[in-house]
């Protein structure tokens, strides 16, 4: 089963538009093969050179660099939507602006350590010999506030970067976490396949939950190595029932991100020639079944959401 290259996920993907506050009104941002495009502002780099010289950012183009600061974080995978069904209700009036005081985070993890007498001190008098020795880092009171701020700023600035990105819809966010499966799978590591792993769970366990009404629960991802065949088998019966899947990360950009999880009570393994509004897809009718290769045709709503169905 062909998986396409990385850099093509998005080409079975239809443009999308959502409107996003910009100063004192809305402005439309829009997603099309694999760019944020602002809309309202031709020129965003002479506007990131004023900010940069003091003057005032556009929401919009603080928004593009959000987009692009994420585009490779595996967090986004954990939070965003599973599918276009798994709606997150977030307003942009619930999404912090910069440097707001949002959330609370303790000013001190703990108080300095009492003063030790000498005898207790490493090395001091009556401690027992040492074979070796290992620098300690001694730390100031200041110098332990000033860390804890600094990573007080950071988490605050992640949180409101996240919620800033889910803000812009399911659909938009989709096509984020499309970005960051393919960015991973591209490079796959030790550091990344768990998470890809639980990311490939979340997404098909509820299409397998559609295709042959089996709990998401009975699911078991397998692990994948390159150039192995994608592959589907149903073993066990009730409670020990379990449907054992085989797919490499890209399904996740290629195929979920796409929409094409199922189609026509198939479910997609690999995408073969992908392009919109028709694509080829090699699917399963069945578990243990052959592929065979379908083609399709999508059509999306207002939301840039896309429904594919067979080609006559």
């Amino acid at each position: 089963m062909k998986f396409i290259p990385n850099d093509k996920w998005f080409h079975a993907l239809p443009p999308c538009v959502a409107r996003v506050p910009c100063g004192h009104g809305e402005h439309s941002v829009r997603w099309h093969a694999g760019t944020l495009e602002l809309l309202a502002h031709p020129d965003p780099e002479a506007e990131r050179v004023l900010a940069a010289l003091g003057g005032e950012q556009a929401d919009c183009v603080r928004i593009a660099d959000t987009w692009d600061r994420h585009a490779e974080d595996l967090r986004v995978l954990q939070i965003g939507p599973r599918g276009p069904a798994d709606q997150i209700s977030l307003g942009w009036d619930q999404v912090p602006k910069p440097g707001d005081e949002a959330w609370s985070f303790p000013r001190r993890i703990a108080a300095p350590p009492a003063a030790q007498p000498a005898w207790a001190a490493p090395g001091g008098p009556g401690a027992p010999p040492r074979l070796w020795h290992t620098p300690r880092r001694v730390i100031s009171p200041r110098q332990a506030d000033a860390d804890i701020e600094r990573l007080r700023r950071e988490l605050q600035r992640n949180i409101t970067e996240l919620v800033t990105l889910l803000a812009l819809g399911p659909a938009l966010t989709i096509r984020l976490s499309g970005q960051v499966a393919a960015a991973h799978a591209a490079r796959p590591s030790a550091e990344n396949r768990p998470a890809l792993a639980a990311a490939v769970q979340g997404r098909l366990a509820p299409l397998a939950e559609q295709w042959l009404g089996v709990d998401p629960d009975q699911v078991v991802i397998m692990p994948h190595q390159p150039g192995e065949p994608a592959s589907v088998e149903l073993t066990g019966s009730g409670a020990q029932l379990r449907l054992r899947v085989r797919v490499p990360a890209e399904w996740l950009a290629s195929v979920w991100a796409c929409g094409l999880g199922l189609v026509d009570r198939h479910l997609v393994v690999a995408t073969v020639s992908p392009g919109w509004p028709d694509a080829q897809v090699l699917a399963l009718p069945a578990p243990a079944r052959d592929p065979v290769v379908l083609d399709v045709h999508g059509t999306a709503d207002a939301t840039g959401t896309p429904t594919w169905t067979p080609r006559p």
